[in-house]
């Protein structure tokens, strides 16, 4: 009852007094992959060329849709899945540089962890609806986007995963990006369970425009800096050429306690890293022929990152024997130097009636993995010197190559209310995935203090085929009633051969234009990454190691790892669209996801047996650990979950006449999963113990609400931007008493709910400039602290896994719009 009656209070018309997702303007949409007429680009509604930041949301300027659908006519608003449509302005209007944090405070059901340790932390993954980064599926145009070569392999939420890096794309380059919520694996594939985001690059034939970007947090830390341009121009009078860069810089923050070991503020690990990231991208069309294009994009990015791992004491490095090199300690710092790529070209046009298209895309990314501010103890040992500083300790690439071709017809079929829409197609796709040694300096013997260096022993070269084949057909039945069906095999070569086949049925019925009912049901699947099937590490702190053993490897085996089978899912989802009024919109979707085998770093083996697994695939511990504090797990499917959730939305335009107009918004995900089975590994032992259980469970908040307004008045433009999280709960090891690094005995700990508060205050000085001045959580907003019970050396004072308000507090910036 209480639950009605807050959803209830929240839909009220005070509380549609909210903040900004809005659907944008029209655009004439001819695929599904990038055509979009000439004239759209003036459409999108916070387009950079119109020189304002105001969106209509009129039906007749409603924003055509490529993503859920093979219908080039449908909008979001008509759609018969759940569709949000985040225009540039928008992204613009966070305050954020990244694609990745603008869209996590624009989209409920989008979360992302506080911060991860070691290379993890340094790729920004994006999730849906409490699912992990793996289970969301990227496009770019309607393409298959590649993922990160850089898994996430320490403990938390988010391991094993290798997600696409959204922001290896320049924020700079975005048109709008369109947002399924829903599964839709039977049209795009592997990965689409919780959803799809599909980013659309921008189209235009002219312009220039360029952002400043320049803040940091209160603390007095974490400068933040981020510029980025946009020109387009036309080729001729057939087609377009639009180019973007985009230059991102960010400082370390600290946000750790005193290490209990030193009595001093000297342990930087708690904080975000340093990066420096460049971008470039373009996207063109060209018209061979009146019925033949040529299309084409492509994105570049490079980025050089630090992060800091936990200090070592004076005292441990002496037990090291490197206190002649570290008398007064080390921090050691990992630094990536990645390069991210992906080109598209394709052919598409319309013969006897049907539209066709013909495309290719290659994409990949290279991660080499530096230490520096360490050294090798066992070199020390054997030569009497050792660097302080390694090139390489380990490096990752992958690469992915899909060609597509498809074919779309309208049928006019005379029983039918509308057009029967048929599309089929083809894909092949090949993947790689590389597991390269670090330098022999660096993996000699114990190998680099405080995380070990790859072996050729640990290295990997693998790759598979992939063939799938779909048909897609939708109409409407009735005058009111849409109906739309889709169908996909797929072939994989690795894991002995996996094989699937993934339906998905969507309807929806207008009883009028103010009521309307959808709903889908579709079954999905993600196949195992190549990463997931053959990845080896060991992550080392001062008192302990971690280590991920290669499935299929004798040592995985002896812990009772069995072959990696695909996940399976099915979802269900039912949505209610209101209209009650001119200008108001609202929707409510209830979803069903359950998911059969997911896949995840499992097992609950350490101390002793441990040692032993993680020595048997020849990787030499450092002396001086607590065995407790040794762990060994594996990939595994681990569990069957249920996820249960509701997004609502709602939009009212105000016309205040004289003072302007408000554009009032609210969002609303609310998001459960539970465990419905854990299997159990060759041993006959349970997969998961309770913290890797509420890794899936508790880590994602319950609810999370995003309302406000965004006032336009004359050259004024104020946006009020409320977010609360909902609570988290998470399972955290002991690291002092009699429990102290337990594998079984955990302290559940409660994030309890918190709000942040964003402000922007813009002004549009001439038709060309405009700035922006705010803040995010302007009330300096953190997580609550954990007892000193499991807080690691007394530094990790937050419960740095879980997605909620995060532990860097506010943040204010500046920011300059110019366009021409």
């Amino acid at each position: 009852m209480k639950k009605i009656f807050y959803i209830t209070t929240i839909l009220s018309p005070v509380a549609l007094s909210l903040m900004g997702i809005h659907h944008a303007r029209a655009q004439a949409v001819t695929d599904n992959t990038t055509t979009i007429h000439k004239k759209s680009a003036r459409q999108i509604i916070g387009s950079a060329t119109d020189g304002t930041h105001h969106r209509a949301a009129s039906d007749e300027n409603e924003q055509i849709i490529v993503t859920g659908t093979r219908d080039p006519h449908q909008t979001a608003r008509a759609s018969v899945s759940p569709i949000v449509v985040v225009g540039a302005k928008q992204l613009q209007s966070t305050g954020q540089v990244d694609v990745r944090d603008a869209l996590t405070q624009l989209i409920p059901s989008m979360t992302r962890s506080d911060m991860n340790i070691g290379n993890a932390q340094m790729t920004d993954a994006i999730q849906l609806r409490g699912l992990t980064p793996n289970q969301t599926l990227v496009l770019v145009n309607g393409k298959r986007r590649h993922t990160t070569a850089d898994i996430s392999d320490y403990a938390g939420p988010q391991q094993g995963s290798t997600p696409v890096d959204i922001d290896m794309i320049p924020v700079s380059s975005i048109d709008h990006v369109e947002i399924l919520q829903d599964g839709a694996a039977a049209q795009y594939g592997s990965d689409a369970i919780a959803g799809v985001v599909n980013i659309i690059l921008k189209h235009n034939n002219h312009g220039f425009t360029a952002q400043a970007n320049n803040g940091g947090y209160y603390a007095g830390d974490g400068f933040t800096s981020g510029e980025s341009l946009n020109w387009g121009t036309k080729l001729g009078n057939r087609g377009f050429f639009s180019l973007s860069a985009d230059y991102h810089f960010q400082d370390h923050t600290y946000r750790g306690g005193i290490d209990n070991r030193t009595g001093q503020y000297d342990n930087f690990i708690m904080g975000n890293p340093r990066q420096e990231r460049e971008t470039v991208s373009y996207n063109m069309e060209y018209n061979i022929t009146k019925d033949v294009k040529f299309y084409s994009f492509a994105t570049f990015g490079h980025r050089n990152a630090e992060s800091y791992q936990n200090f070592r004491t004076p005292a441990l490095a002496d037990s090291l024997g490197l206190s002649s090199i570290y008398p007064n300690g080390f921090s050691p710092q990992l630094a990536l130097d990645e390069n991210d790529y992906a080109v598209t070209g394709g052919f598409k046009g319309t013969k006897f009636g049907w539209d066709w298209d013909v495309s290719t895309t290659y994409g990949g990314d290279n991660v080499d993995i530096g230490f520096y501010e360490t050294a090798n103890p066992s070199l020390m040992a054997a030569t009497g010197s050792t660097p302080t500083k390694f090139g390489n300790i380990m490096s990752y690439s992958n690469t992915q190559w899909t060609t597509d071709a498809g074919l779309r017809h309208a049928f006019n079929v005379p029983l039918l209310a509308g057009p029967l829409n048929f599309a089929i197609g083809a894909q092949y796709r090949y993947d790689t995935y590389n597991i390269n040694a670090g330098s022999p300096d660096a993996y000699y013997g114990s190998s680099t203090a405080g995380e070990a260096a790859l072996a050729p022993v640990d290295g990997s070269h693998s790759g598979r085929d992939v063939t799938a084949g779909y048909m897609n057909v939708s109409t409407r039945l009735l005058p009111k009633w849409q109906v739309d069906l889709a169908g996909r095999v797929e072939h994989y070569t690795d894991s002995g051969g996996i094989n699937t086949e993934t339906g998905k049925f969507s309807t929806r019925y207008d009883f009028n234009k103010y009521f309307s009912l959808r709903g889908t049901i579709a079954n999905g699947f993600r196949a195992p990454t190549l990463a997931e099937e053959h990845y080896t590490s060991l992550e080392v702190s001062p008192t302990g190691a971690a280590g991920i053993l290669a499935t299929t490897s004798p040592a995985a085996r002896s812990l009772g790892s069995k072959d990696l089978k695909p996940e399976r899912s099915m979802n269900y989802s039912a949505g209610i669209i209101l209209n009650p009024m001119r200008n108001m919109h609202i929707t409510l979707d209830a979803y069903q996801i359950t998911l059969k085998d997911r896949i995840m770093v499992g097992g609950v083996y350490n101390g002793q047996q441990a040692i032993n697994a993680i020595e048997a695939d020849n990787i030499i511990l450092p002396p001086g650990l607590t065995a407790t504090d040794v762990s060994a797990n594996y990939f595994t499917n681990a569990a069957n979950t249920r996820t249960r959730g509701m997004d609502i939305s709602a939009t009212y335009l105000q016309n205040l006449h004289k003072f302007g107009k408000i554009q009032w918004d609210i969002a609303v995900n609310f998001n459960e999963t539970q465990i419905t089975h854990t299997g159990v590994d060759g041993n006959g032992n349970s997969l998961l113990n309770a913290q890797q259980a509420a890794w899936l469970t508790g880590f994602t908040p319950k609810n999370k609400e995003i309302f406000g307004g965004h006032w336009f008045y004359g050259k004024l433009d104020v946006a009020v931007h409320e977010i609360r999280y909902g609570h988290a709960i998470s399972q955290m090891q002991y690291v002092t008493g009699a429990n102290a690094y337990s594998n079984s005995t955990f302290l559940e700990f409660v994030d309890h709910p918190r709000w942040q508060t964003n402000l922007q205050i813009g002004y549009q000085v001439t038709p060309q400039w405009h700035l922006a001045l705010g803040a995010n959580n302007v009330g300096n907003a953190k997580q609550r602290k954990v007892p000193t019970s499991v807080n690691y050396l007394g530094v990790q004072n937050y419960d740095y896994n879980v997605q909620q308000v995060g532990q860097n507090g506010g943040y204010y910036y500046f920011q300059v719009n110019y366009s021409l």
